[in-house]
């Protein structure tokens, strides 16, 4: 919606085939800047160009004047371009009938013709005023999502989270090998990507391989490169990812799943800075920084000789432990509000927000496949919701999950609780202190000790 200046009135379309009864709304409506639309075409035109906060619909247009086909056509059509809109739809035919068909369609209200003025204007000056407030909602929402990004790309606000990127920045400038361990899901791909564009390599190549999805004989090419004829189908030279990443950062996800053979080749590059390629009888020099990851406990795979621990020691220069989404109290509700908006304006813009149920839901969860397991559910959420809310059941989530272990301790036990709900709190209410505040039924100076005493302000 396009926000009115101050001194600026709003924009009110009126789409109305009547010229007698377009005048006497023109005329009852002299705080708004009133825009008349008379068919589906003209009406459609001046929504795209005037942005109008709130729209009245009269459902009898032509080329129907006498039903209310083309009304509901051109309902559609609003809803589908600027969702947002406030929508009053009018009718003389089959009132009930209209009334709850234009509530389903996404109408905000209905009145039955023959209008009465004062009580059209009622209900045209209550739209306008939720519009002003969800667009307000809606700028708070934008503006919390930019606070809580990390490293230009993570979004959080959990302590946890907080801390890695802050130790992924304080040794992004250095040439140190950095190994991310989480999770599946946790988004280590993300963080390395975070490291690449924090670091002065940002103008090179970022390069990732998944050390999983490689068969075993064609890894060894993927990573170090082929000389033209080195085996059959090698019909042409072919630079590795090693070598395409120079001057940037190679990313070696799940290097667990690396064989041991050519785990040796790859402890060679590090020390040497060298590569060849296969085939090949000359030594490159590369200059290329390695991040790694691996769900996998790489130090009992060095027990079982599955892995080389002096390779372990020369990628593991800097070792970052990502939390799981679950210890990270307040990360799931923000992040599923980000997935929420992204995902309704690609694929179903009539969904607007996360029912109180879906956030009960998604704060209990245990998210055992972390991030990405919370996209995946949203997404499909967004797709198959009906209503303008996605519920729990949309989520596929059942209403509670089972707590773990509570502290024994009576004062860490209250503080834990007190820091969980304060950080659940301040999800819900995309950081904003009042509303935080009247969800958690406190004061704001209250909150503020809270927030101080918790050490929860970022």
């Amino acid at each position: 919606m396009s926000e009115a200046k101050p001194g600026q009135r709003p924009v009110l379309l009126i789409v109305e085939d009547d010229p007698g009864l377009q005048a006497q709304l023109k005329w009852a409506y002299e705080d708004f800047d009133v825009v008349i639309a008379g068919d589906q075409s003209s009406a459609l035109a001046l929504l795209r160009s005037e942005e109008p906060a709130v729209v009245t619909l009269d459902l009898g247009l032509p080329p129907d004047p006498d039903g209310t086909s083309e009304g509901f056509a051109v309902l559609d059509r609003i809803m589908a371009l600027r969702p947002e809109t406030k929508v009053i739809v009018a009718s003389g035919h089959g009132a009930r009938e209209s009334a709850l068909k234009a509530i389903e369609k996404g109408a905000y209200d209905f009145y039955q013709k023959p209008v009465d003025i004062d009580a059209l204007g009622l209900i045209v000056r209550r739209a306008l005023h939720l519009s002003r407030i969800e667009s307000e909602n809606r700028n708070l929402a934008n503006r919390a999502t930019t606070d809580n990004k990390v490293l230009g790309r993570m979004i959080t606000a959990a302590p946890e989270m907080i801390k890695v990127a802050r130790t992924i920045e304080r040794v992004a400038n250095t040439n140190v090998s950095v190994m991310l361990l989480g999770a599946s899901g946790t988004g280590k791909e993300l963080l390395a990507r975070g490291l690449h564009d924090a670091s002065s390599r940002a103008g090179g190549s970022f390069v990732a391989i998944n050390c999983a999805a490689i068969p075993e004989n064609l890894l060894e090419s993927e990573l170090f490169g082929h000389e033209k004829g080195a085996f059959t189908g090698a019909v042409k030279t072919t630079e590795g990812k090693i070598e395409l990443a120079s001057g940037g950062t190679l990313f070696l996800d799940e290097v667990g799943d690396i064989p041991l053979q050519l785990q040796v080749k790859l402890l060679r590059f590090l020390q040497e800075r060298t590569i060849e390629r296969i085939g090949g009888r000359r030594s490159i020099e590369v200059d290329t920084r390695i991040v790694c990851a691996t769900h996998q406990n790489l130090e009992l795979m060095i027990t079982d000789g599955r892995f080389r621990e002096d390779l372990y020691y020369r990628l593991a220069e800097i070792v970052v432990r990502i939390p799981g989404l679950a210890e990270r109290p307040g990360d799931a509700t923000l992040l599923a509000k980000t997935f929420l908006n992204r995902f309704a304006a690609e694929m179903n813009p009539s969904v607007k927000g996360l029912a109180p149920d879906a956030l009960a839901a998604i704060d209990s969860w245990s998210w055992p496949g972390n991030v990405r397991e919370l996209e995946n559910r949203v997404k499909r959420a967004v797709i198959m919701a009906d209503g303008k809310l996605v519920s729990a059941a949309d989520l596929d989530l059942p209403g509670s999950a089972q707590e773990g272990p509570s502290p024994l301790n009576l004062k860490t036990a209250r503080e834990a609780t007190d820091r969980k709900v304060i950080r659940h709190a301040l999800a819900r209410s995309d950081g904003n202190i009042s509303s935080t505040a009247r969800l958690l039924g406190i004061s704001r100076p209250t909150l503020y000790d809270l927030l101080k005493t918790y050490d929860l302000q970022n």
